[in-house]
Protein backbone atom coordinates (compact mmCIF):
# COMPACT_ATOMS: atom_id res chain seq x y z
CA UNK A 1 0.00 0.00 0.00
CA UNK A 2 2.83 2.41 0.86
CA UNK A 3 4.45 2.03 -2.58
CA UNK A 4 1.22 2.85 -4.42
CA UNK A 5 0.76 6.00 -2.33
CA UNK A 6 4.40 7.03 -2.83
CA UNK A 7 4.07 6.85 -6.62
CA UNK A 8 0.86 8.89 -6.48
CA UNK A 9 2.53 11.37 -4.09
CA UNK A 10 5.45 11.84 -6.47
CA UNK A 11 3.01 12.47 -9.33
CA UNK A 12 0.81 14.75 -7.15
CA UNK A 13 -2.30 12.63 -7.75
CA UNK A 14 -3.25 11.75 -4.15
CA UNK A 15 -6.87 12.28 -3.16
CA UNK A 16 -7.47 14.21 0.12
CA UNK A 17 -8.15 10.89 1.88
CA UNK A 18 -4.98 9.30 0.50
CA UNK A 19 -3.00 12.42 1.45
CA UNK A 20 -4.12 11.95 5.06
CA UNK A 21 -3.06 8.29 5.04
CA UNK A 22 0.30 9.14 3.42
CA UNK A 23 1.01 11.85 6.03
CA UNK A 24 0.46 9.40 8.89
CA UNK A 25 2.75 6.80 7.28
CA UNK A 26 5.44 9.39 6.34
CA UNK A 27 5.61 10.86 9.86
CA UNK A 28 5.61 7.47 11.56
CA UNK A 29 9.37 6.87 11.36
CA UNK A 30 12.68 7.99 9.90
CA UNK A 31 12.84 4.71 7.97
CA UNK A 32 9.59 5.57 6.18
CA UNK A 33 10.88 8.99 5.16
CA UNK A 34 14.19 7.53 3.94
CA UNK A 35 12.29 4.93 1.92
CA UNK A 36 10.14 7.63 0.34
CA UNK A 37 13.12 9.67 -0.85
CA UNK A 38 14.90 6.55 -2.12
CA UNK A 39 11.91 5.61 -4.27
CA UNK A 40 11.44 9.22 -5.38
CA UNK A 41 15.06 9.54 -6.50
CA UNK A 42 14.97 6.23 -8.38
CA UNK A 43 11.64 7.10 -9.94
CA UNK A 44 12.75 10.50 -11.20
CA UNK A 45 16.05 9.17 -12.59
CA UNK A 46 14.65 6.04 -14.26
CA UNK A 47 11.06 6.77 -15.26
CA UNK A 48 12.15 8.20 -18.58
CA UNK A 49 13.59 4.82 -19.57
CA UNK A 50 10.36 2.89 -18.98
CA UNK A 51 8.24 1.83 -21.93
CA UNK A 52 4.71 1.86 -20.49
CA UNK A 53 3.28 -0.08 -23.44
CA UNK A 54 5.77 -2.86 -22.74
CA UNK A 55 4.89 -2.67 -19.04
CA UNK A 56 1.26 -3.39 -19.80
CA UNK A 57 2.27 -6.29 -22.03
CA UNK A 58 4.26 -7.72 -19.17
CA UNK A 59 1.24 -7.42 -16.90
CA UNK A 60 -0.77 -9.31 -19.50
CA UNK A 61 1.88 -12.06 -19.52
CA UNK A 62 1.02 -13.12 -15.96
CA UNK A 63 2.88 -10.13 -14.48
CA UNK A 64 6.32 -11.71 -15.02
CA UNK A 65 8.94 -9.28 -16.43
CA UNK A 66 11.06 -11.64 -18.55
CA UNK A 67 12.84 -9.42 -21.05
CA UNK A 68 13.41 -5.94 -19.65
CA UNK A 69 16.41 -5.93 -17.33
CA UNK A 70 16.04 -2.35 -16.12
CA UNK A 71 16.18 -2.32 -12.31
CA UNK A 72 13.33 0.14 -12.05
CA UNK A 73 11.11 -1.75 -14.48
CA UNK A 74 9.35 -3.42 -11.56
CA UNK A 75 8.10 0.01 -10.43
CA UNK A 76 6.11 0.46 -13.64
CA UNK A 77 4.64 -3.02 -13.28
CA UNK A 78 3.70 -2.36 -9.64
CA UNK A 79 2.07 0.91 -10.58
CA UNK A 80 0.11 -0.87 -13.31
CA UNK A 81 -1.01 -3.53 -10.85
CA UNK A 82 -2.11 -0.84 -8.41
CA UNK A 83 -4.21 0.72 -11.17
CA UNK A 84 -5.88 -2.61 -11.86
CA UNK A 85 -6.56 -3.23 -8.19
CA UNK A 86 -8.09 0.22 -7.85
CA UNK A 87 -10.66 -0.66 -10.51
CA UNK A 88 -11.61 -3.91 -8.80
CA UNK A 89 -10.06 -6.10 -11.53
CA UNK A 90 -7.81 -9.01 -10.57
CA UNK A 91 -5.77 -11.43 -12.63
CA UNK A 92 -5.75 -15.16 -11.83
CA UNK A 93 -3.46 -17.65 -13.56
CA UNK A 94 -3.88 -21.32 -14.32
CA UNK A 95 -1.47 -23.52 -16.28
CA UNK A 96 -1.53 -22.53 -19.97
CA UNK A 97 -4.44 -20.11 -19.61
CA UNK A 98 -5.25 -16.69 -18.24
CA UNK A 99 -8.59 -15.74 -16.67
CA UNK A 100 -9.76 -12.20 -16.13
CA UNK A 101 -12.34 -11.96 -13.37
CA UNK A 102 -14.11 -8.89 -12.08
CA UNK A 103 -14.58 -9.14 -8.33
CA UNK A 104 -17.41 -7.20 -6.75
CA UNK A 105 -16.20 -4.78 -4.09
CA UNK A 106 -17.68 -5.23 -0.61
CA UNK A 107 -20.38 -2.74 0.32
CA UNK A 108 -18.96 0.33 2.02
CA UNK A 109 -19.79 0.99 5.67
CA UNK A 110 -20.68 4.68 5.78
CA UNK A 111 -20.12 7.11 8.68
CA UNK A 112 -22.74 8.49 11.04
CA UNK A 113 -24.19 11.98 11.00
CA UNK A 114 -26.55 14.50 12.60
CA UNK A 115 -29.18 12.25 14.22
CA UNK A 116 -31.05 12.57 17.48
CA UNK A 117 -34.28 11.80 19.34
CA UNK A 118 -35.97 14.28 21.65
CA UNK A 119 -38.17 12.84 24.40
CA UNK A 120 -40.60 15.35 25.94
CA UNK A 121 -41.86 15.35 29.51
CA UNK A 122 -45.11 13.69 28.41
CA UNK A 123 -43.19 10.77 26.88
CA UNK A 124 -43.61 11.84 23.27
CA UNK A 125 -40.57 11.09 21.14
CA UNK A 126 -39.56 13.28 18.20
CA UNK A 127 -37.13 12.05 15.54
CA UNK A 128 -35.19 15.24 14.83
CA UNK A 129 -34.24 14.31 11.26
CA UNK A 130 -37.96 14.59 10.45
CA UNK A 131 -38.08 18.22 11.61
CA UNK A 132 -37.43 21.11 9.24
CA UNK A 133 -35.05 23.89 10.22
CA UNK A 134 -36.67 26.88 12.00
CA UNK A 135 -39.66 24.73 13.00
CA UNK A 136 -41.28 25.03 16.40
CA UNK A 137 -40.92 21.52 17.77
CA UNK A 138 -43.08 21.79 20.90
CA UNK A 139 -44.12 23.93 23.83
CA UNK A 140 -43.63 22.77 27.41
CA UNK A 141 -45.04 23.73 30.81
CA UNK A 142 -48.50 24.30 32.21
CA UNK A 143 -48.85 27.63 30.44
CA UNK A 144 -46.44 26.90 27.59
CA UNK A 145 -43.60 28.62 29.45
CA UNK A 146 -40.94 27.24 27.08
CA UNK A 147 -40.87 26.96 23.30
CA UNK A 148 -38.58 24.33 21.75
CA UNK A 149 -37.26 25.29 18.33
CA UNK A 150 -34.76 24.15 15.74
CA UNK A 151 -32.49 26.79 14.26
CA UNK A 152 -31.20 27.00 10.69
CA UNK A 153 -28.23 24.77 11.56
CA UNK A 154 -30.43 22.03 13.04
CA UNK A 155 -29.52 22.89 16.66
CA UNK A 156 -32.25 22.46 19.28
CA UNK A 157 -32.89 25.64 21.31
CA UNK A 158 -35.08 26.40 24.32
CA UNK A 159 -36.72 29.82 24.50
CA UNK A 160 -38.39 30.92 27.74
CA UNK A 161 -41.56 32.79 26.87
CA UNK A 162 -41.55 36.41 28.13
CA UNK A 163 -44.70 36.00 30.20
CA UNK A 164 -43.49 32.80 31.95
CA UNK A 165 -43.22 32.88 35.73
CA UNK A 166 -39.61 31.76 36.19
CA UNK A 167 -39.79 32.29 39.94
CA UNK A 168 -41.75 29.08 40.44
CA UNK A 169 -39.55 26.37 41.89
CA UNK A 170 -40.13 22.67 41.41
CA UNK A 171 -42.43 23.08 38.41
CA UNK A 172 -39.87 22.16 35.76
CA UNK A 173 -40.54 19.76 32.93
CA UNK A 174 -37.65 17.47 31.97
CA UNK A 175 -36.66 16.54 28.43
CA UNK A 176 -34.11 14.01 27.22
CA UNK A 177 -31.99 14.33 24.09
CA UNK A 178 -30.45 11.05 22.94
CA UNK A 179 -28.35 9.96 20.00
CA UNK A 180 -28.41 6.52 18.35
CA UNK A 181 -25.44 4.57 17.02
CA UNK A 182 -23.84 6.77 14.37
CA UNK A 183 -25.57 9.93 15.59
CA UNK A 184 -24.48 13.24 17.11
CA UNK A 185 -26.56 16.28 18.03
CA UNK A 186 -26.19 19.79 19.45
CA UNK A 187 -28.50 21.63 21.82
CA UNK A 188 -28.67 25.02 23.54
CA UNK A 189 -30.32 24.80 26.96
CA UNK A 190 -32.61 27.44 28.41
CA UNK A 191 -29.74 29.19 30.24
CA UNK A 192 -27.67 29.47 27.05
CA UNK A 193 -25.38 26.51 27.79
CA UNK A 194 -24.27 24.73 24.62
CA UNK A 195 -24.11 20.94 24.68
CA UNK A 196 -22.54 18.81 21.93
CA UNK A 197 -23.77 15.23 22.34
CA UNK A 198 -21.65 12.39 20.96
CA UNK A 199 -22.97 9.12 19.55
CA UNK A 200 -24.89 6.61 21.74
CA UNK A 201 -25.37 9.23 24.46
CA UNK A 202 -28.22 10.97 26.28
CA UNK A 203 -28.68 14.05 28.42
CA UNK A 204 -31.66 14.73 30.71
CA UNK A 205 -32.27 18.37 31.58
CA UNK A 206 -35.03 20.75 32.75
CA UNK A 207 -36.73 22.88 30.15
CA UNK A 208 -35.87 25.87 32.35
CA UNK A 209 -33.57 26.16 35.36
CA UNK A 210 -35.56 27.08 38.45
CA UNK A 211 -34.02 26.99 41.91
CA UNK A 212 -30.43 27.69 42.91
CA UNK A 213 -28.71 24.99 40.77
CA UNK A 214 -28.62 23.94 37.13
CA UNK A 215 -28.54 20.13 37.15
CA UNK A 216 -28.34 17.78 34.14
CA UNK A 217 -27.75 14.03 33.89
CA UNK A 218 -25.45 12.51 31.26
CA UNK A 219 -24.89 9.02 29.91
CA UNK A 220 -22.25 8.65 27.21
CA UNK A 221 -20.19 11.63 26.06
CA UNK A 222 -20.81 15.35 25.73
CA UNK A 223 -18.87 18.59 25.41
CA UNK A 224 -20.22 21.50 27.46
CA UNK A 225 -19.84 25.24 26.98
CA UNK A 226 -21.55 26.38 30.17
CA UNK A 227 -23.12 29.83 30.33
CA UNK A 228 -21.66 31.75 33.26
CA UNK A 229 -23.86 32.31 36.30
CA UNK A 230 -21.93 32.72 39.57
CA UNK A 231 -25.15 32.51 41.60
CA UNK A 232 -26.35 29.24 40.07
CA UNK A 233 -23.74 26.47 39.65
CA UNK A 234 -24.07 24.06 36.74
CA UNK A 235 -23.86 20.39 37.76
CA UNK A 236 -23.40 17.34 35.52
CA UNK A 237 -24.21 13.97 37.07
CA UNK A 238 -22.84 10.74 35.56
CA UNK A 239 -23.07 7.55 37.61
CA UNK A 240 -21.27 8.10 40.92
CA UNK A 241 -19.58 11.27 39.67
CA UNK A 242 -20.78 14.85 39.69
CA UNK A 243 -19.12 17.91 38.16
CA UNK A 244 -19.76 21.43 39.41
CA UNK A 245 -18.89 24.57 37.43
CA UNK A 246 -19.94 28.18 37.29
CA UNK A 247 -19.14 28.65 33.61
CA UNK A 248 -16.46 26.91 31.56
CA UNK A 249 -15.67 24.44 28.73
CA UNK A 250 -15.16 20.74 29.42
CA UNK A 251 -15.75 17.25 28.02
CA UNK A 252 -17.28 14.30 29.87
CA UNK A 253 -16.76 10.71 28.65
CA UNK A 254 -19.05 8.44 30.68
CA UNK A 255 -20.21 5.41 28.70
CA UNK A 256 -21.89 2.65 30.69
CA UNK A 257 -19.84 -0.05 28.94
CA UNK A 258 -16.52 1.56 29.87
CA UNK A 259 -15.07 1.34 33.37
CA UNK A 260 -13.60 4.86 33.57
CA UNK A 261 -15.39 8.22 33.56
CA UNK A 262 -13.12 10.86 32.03
CA UNK A 263 -13.58 14.60 32.51
CA UNK A 264 -11.30 16.85 30.45
CA UNK A 265 -11.05 20.58 31.16
CA UNK A 266 -10.26 23.08 28.39
CA UNK A 267 -10.68 26.39 30.20
CA UNK A 268 -11.73 27.73 33.60
CA UNK A 269 -12.02 25.23 36.45
CA UNK A 270 -14.31 22.39 37.49
CA UNK A 271 -14.82 20.52 40.75
CA UNK A 272 -15.10 16.75 40.29
CA UNK A 273 -16.79 14.82 43.11
CA UNK A 274 -16.77 11.05 43.51
CA UNK A 275 -18.28 9.50 46.63
CA UNK A 276 -16.55 11.35 49.49
CA UNK A 277 -13.69 12.67 47.34
CA UNK A 278 -13.36 15.99 45.52
CA UNK A 279 -10.73 17.36 43.11
CA UNK A 280 -10.28 20.64 41.23
CA UNK A 281 -9.12 20.42 37.61
CA UNK A 282 -6.95 22.95 35.81
CA UNK A 283 -7.04 23.53 32.03
CA UNK A 284 -5.33 20.67 30.18
CA UNK A 285 -6.04 18.16 32.94
CA UNK A 286 -8.27 15.10 32.87
CA UNK A 287 -9.80 13.30 35.83
CA UNK A 288 -10.32 9.53 35.76
CA UNK A 289 -12.94 8.01 38.04
CA UNK A 290 -13.50 4.26 38.34
CA UNK A 291 -15.15 2.00 40.90
CA UNK A 292 -12.26 -0.40 40.27
CA UNK A 293 -9.78 2.07 41.78
CA UNK A 294 -12.23 3.87 44.08
CA UNK A 295 -10.46 7.21 43.69
CA UNK A 296 -10.08 10.27 41.47
CA UNK A 297 -6.97 10.22 39.28
CA UNK A 298 -5.71 13.37 37.53
CA UNK A 299 -3.33 13.58 34.59
CA UNK A 300 -2.20 15.97 31.85
CA UNK A 301 -3.66 15.12 28.44
CA UNK A 302 -3.93 16.27 24.84
CA UNK A 303 -7.22 18.17 25.01
CA UNK A 304 -7.48 18.19 21.20
CA UNK A 305 -7.63 14.41 21.23
CA UNK A 306 -10.32 14.44 23.93
CA UNK A 307 -12.68 16.68 21.91
CA UNK A 308 -11.64 15.62 18.39
CA UNK A 309 -15.06 13.95 17.92
CA UNK A 310 -16.75 17.35 18.37
CA UNK A 311 -14.66 18.72 15.48
CA UNK A 312 -15.39 15.79 13.18
CA UNK A 313 -12.14 13.89 13.69
CA UNK A 314 -10.74 10.74 15.19
CA UNK A 315 -7.53 11.71 16.99
CA UNK A 316 -5.52 9.13 18.89
CA UNK A 317 -2.99 10.09 21.56
CA UNK A 318 -1.21 6.85 22.47
CA UNK A 319 -4.64 5.17 22.46
CA UNK A 320 -4.97 1.42 22.93
CA UNK A 321 -6.55 -0.58 20.12
CA UNK A 322 -9.70 -1.61 21.97
CA UNK A 323 -10.61 1.95 22.95
CA UNK A 324 -10.10 3.00 19.32
CA UNK A 325 -12.35 0.20 18.08
CA UNK A 326 -15.06 1.16 20.60
CA UNK A 327 -15.21 4.56 18.93
CA UNK A 328 -15.61 2.92 15.54
CA UNK A 329 -18.30 0.55 16.87
CA UNK A 330 -20.41 3.47 18.06
CA UNK A 331 -19.88 5.62 14.97
CA UNK A 332 -20.23 2.99 12.22
CA UNK A 333 -22.61 0.55 13.92
CA UNK A 334 -20.20 -2.38 13.63
CA UNK A 335 -19.25 -5.32 15.81
CA UNK A 336 -15.56 -6.01 16.51
CA UNK A 337 -14.00 -9.41 17.16
CA UNK A 338 -10.36 -10.02 18.10
CA UNK A 339 -8.04 -12.84 17.01
CA UNK A 340 -4.96 -12.92 19.22
CA UNK A 341 -3.46 -10.58 21.80
CA UNK A 342 -3.69 -6.87 20.90
CA UNK A 343 -3.21 -5.43 24.39
CA UNK A 344 0.12 -3.76 23.56
CA UNK A 345 -1.02 -2.05 20.33
CA UNK A 346 -1.11 1.75 20.60
CA UNK A 347 -2.08 4.44 18.11
CA UNK A 348 -1.06 8.03 17.46
CA UNK A 349 -2.48 10.24 14.73
CA UNK A 350 -5.99 10.29 13.32
CA UNK A 351 -8.34 10.88 10.43
CA UNK A 352 -11.72 12.41 9.60
CA UNK A 353 -15.01 10.98 10.86
CA UNK A 354 -16.82 11.64 7.57
CA UNK A 355 -14.86 8.89 5.80
CA UNK A 356 -16.14 5.43 5.03
CA UNK A 357 -14.90 2.78 7.46
CA UNK A 358 -12.55 1.25 4.86
CA UNK A 359 -10.55 4.49 4.71
CA UNK A 360 -10.22 4.63 8.50
CA UNK A 361 -9.05 1.02 8.65
CA UNK A 362 -6.35 1.81 6.08
CA UNK A 363 -4.93 4.41 8.46
CA UNK A 364 -4.96 1.96 11.37
CA UNK A 365 -3.27 -0.71 9.25
CA UNK A 366 -0.18 1.48 9.12
CA UNK A 367 0.48 0.27 12.68
CA UNK A 368 0.74 -3.33 11.42
CA UNK A 369 -2.76 -4.36 12.46
CA UNK A 370 -4.84 -6.35 9.98
CA UNK A 371 -8.60 -6.22 9.54
CA UNK A 372 -11.05 -8.52 7.84
CA UNK A 373 -14.52 -7.17 7.06
CA UNK A 374 -17.40 -9.64 7.12
CA UNK A 375 -20.61 -7.69 6.66
CA UNK A 376 -20.89 -5.42 9.71
CA UNK A 377 -18.35 -7.46 11.69
CA UNK A 378 -14.69 -6.41 11.78
CA UNK A 379 -12.20 -9.11 12.70
CA UNK A 380 -8.90 -7.79 14.09
CA UNK A 381 -5.58 -9.65 13.72
CA UNK A 382 -2.33 -8.56 15.45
Amino acid sequence: MEFKLIIKKINDTLSPEEESIFDVWYNESVENRDYFFKVKNNYQSEIGNINLDEAWKVVDRKIIPVKNKNQFYKYAVAASIALLLGTGMFYFSKPKEQIIQVVEKPQEITPGGNRGILTLSNGKQIVLSDISAKDTIAQEGEKEEVTIKMDEKGVITYVINPDADVSKAGTNSFNTLSTPTGGQYNIVLADGTKVYLNTVSSIKYPTQFNGDQRIVELEGEAYFEVAKNKNKPFIVKSGNQSIEVLGTHFNVHAYNNEAIIKTTLLEGSVAVSYKSQKAILKPGQQSNVSDDFNRIGIRKVDTEAAIAWKNGRFKFDNADLKSVMKQLERWYGIKVEYRGDVSDVRFNGGTFMNKNLSEVLKVLELSNIKFKVEGKTIIVYP
